[in-house]
């Protein structure tokens, strides 16, 4: 089973940054997807960012648009989520995932977060005003 470990959390200040990893356990094939989720406590998971880890095709959250990229580096098996002008509303646990039916998957569907077979355990991210 693939293991993922997220790390790069934080509490920051309205406008400021943060990168977030992702380690994943073994090198994910040309049919994975990986995706950035987000929960606060209350509240359903909710969609961040996902991204063909071969082929870098990408799809973001509108609520995140232009704020935060997704991106991987396959040599060291680690999946990123640079997070610029961060918000309040940003505030959440922050959840790593793979998929391994890859981006074939429906894109509302992919959203969803339904077909992500494997996650990692969180990492916080806290925004002050």
């Amino acid at each position: 089973q693939v293991q993922l470990v997220e790390s790069g959390g934080g509490l920051v200040q309205a406008g400021a940054s943060l990168r977030l990893s992702c380690a994943v356990s073994k090198r994910a094939d040309t049919t994975y997807a990986m995706g950035w989720f987000r929960q606060t406590p209350g509240k359903e998971r909710e969609f961040v960012a996902a991204i063909n880890w071969s082929g870098g095709s990408t799809d973001y959250a509108d609520s995140v648009k232009g704020r935060f990229t997704i991106s991987r580096d396959d040599a060291i098996n680690t999946l990123f989520l640079q997070m610029n002008n961060l918000k309040p509303e940003d505030t959440a646990v922050y959840y790593c995932a793979a998929d391994s039916t890859g981006w074939k998957t429906p894109l509302l569907t992919r959203r969803s977060g339904l077909e992500y077979e494997y996650w990692g355990r969180g990492t916080q991210v806290t925004v002050s005003p």
